[in-house]
């Protein structure tokens, strides 16, 4: 186990537009990994999972480090210290590494981890929010869950193959899969493999989609031949997923605010051979007027905190703003309020988020079915997931039917 360099250099110049330019971490270690051809499996592992690993512990490794922002190339090397030493990696004799007291920074590690807040590597108002919501129990186990590395997770695609099939192939590839209990289509990976490069993936057989993600849209209850609209579609995995349950039969209306979202879904369908898809931009309120009472079921996957998700997105941690949160509440709202007329009587409605705080989830239906739109719904029942319990991302979904 030994370090090196030019691993160790493109760690913390990824670092440093991560942390200085405010740059987003999957962005930059995608194009870290481009850098050098001559990587192989290993080496790439270790600059993905090096990256990940300071972003995540950020907060940690500066106190451990006495450093704080802004954080020059000095203070990363300082940090990246740290985290090497607490991995028991033997420190090679760089300069950079000249003053680093080892056995300093195993105490303050032991005495900082006694602090919620320091050692689960969060800001302190998102320390306060959680225990405010969730309560401290829940709150402490559920932060932990959210720092630990998120599995690789694929959803069969059942329009070309069967999840026996899917496994299978990739056996083929020396790729190990295990079915998911509860899901269909799921399998997990129990060791990380680059699936995307297969030809399993590129043939269209499966998608990468967290376990939770998983259940939002077979909670819809969908059939073939309905009229189905997804109202913040984004890139698509659960559009996908809506198109396998209703066997290409029907129509679904996937929508979004942003078209180039909408173009990568495009994409995507077309590798899984989804063909009923119907593509909107939403570019003025008329489009979703047009569709008022329309639809047999409505998918508001809702735009959210993320604090379901912080094990795919750790930087979320510190880019999340406290005022966001009240800003995202508001939305929320006036989403579920406006597409929800979109229903027509008799129909379902799903309100989804990928955050496990109770005011962008519960509170926010109860809220709604108060109001005078809302008071034409019904509901029918909801499921709260937390990563300290299901071991995938944190998630809500309602189900609402209108009278």
């Amino acid at each position: 186990m030994r370090l090196h360099r030019n691993l160790v250099f493109t760690t913390i110049d990824a670092l440093d537009a991560i942390f200085n330019e405010g740059e987003y971490a999957d962005k930059v270690v995608a194009r870290a990994l481009k850098k050098d051809k001559r990587w192989g499996s290993h080496d790439r592992k270790f600059v993905a999972e090096t990256i990940y690993d300071m972003v995540r512990w950020k907060r940690l490794y500066a106190e451990i480090a006495e450093v704080k922002a802004p954080f020059d190339r000095d203070k990363l090397w300082r940090m990246f210290a740290v985290w090497a030493v607490l991995r028991g990696y033997p420190l090679p004799d760089w300069k950079y590494f000249e003053t680093t007291p080892q056995r300093k920074i195993k105490g303050r590690f032991d005495e900082l981890s006694k602090v919620r807040k320091l050692r689960e590597s969060i800001p302190d108002w998102m320390d306060e929010l959680g225990v405010q919501e969730l309560g401290e129990v829940i709150w402490t186990k559920e932060i932990a869950a959210q720092n630990r590395m998120a599995d690789v997770v694929l959803r069969v695609n059942t329009l070309k193959a069967t999840r026996e099939q899917v496994r299978a192939r990739l056996m083929d590839l020396d790729i190990v899969t295990e079915p998911i209990p509860h899901l269909p289509e799921g399998l997990i990976l129990p060791e990380r493999a680059n699936v995307f490069m297969t030809d399993v993936f590129k043939d269209g057989w499966f998608e990468v989609q967290d376990g939770s993600s998983q259940k939002v849209a077979a909670f819809l209850e969908v059939e073939p031949g309905m009229k189905v609209i997804d109202a913040c579609a984004g890139a698509g995995g659960k559009t996908l997923h809506l198109a396998a349950l209703m066997q290409n039969k029907g129509q679904i209306i996937a929508m979004d605010l942003y078209e180039s979202k909408l173009k990568e879904l495009k994409l995507r369908a077309r590798r899984n051979g989804a063909h009923n898809i119907d593509y909107r931009v939403i570019d003025s309120t008329k489009v979703i007027k047009k569709l008022y009472e329309k639809a047999d079921r409505v998918l508001i996957d809702a735009p959210c905190s993320g604090l379901g998700v912080l094990k795919r997105n750790p930087d979320a941690k510190w880019k999340l703003q406290p005022e966001f949160i009240d800003n995202i509440r508001a939305v929320q709202a006036e989403v579920l309020e406006t597409y929800s007329k979109m229903v027509k009587p008799g129909g379902k409605l799903v309100y989804a988020t990928c955050s496990v705080l109770p005011s962008e989830n519960q509170e926010q239906v109860q809220r709604f079915l108060q109001t005078e739109n809302g008071k034409d719904f019904q509901f029918v029942k909801d499921e709260k997931i937390l990563a300290s319990e299901s071991g995938f991302d944190g998630f809500y979904m309602a189900l609402l039917q209108r009278k």
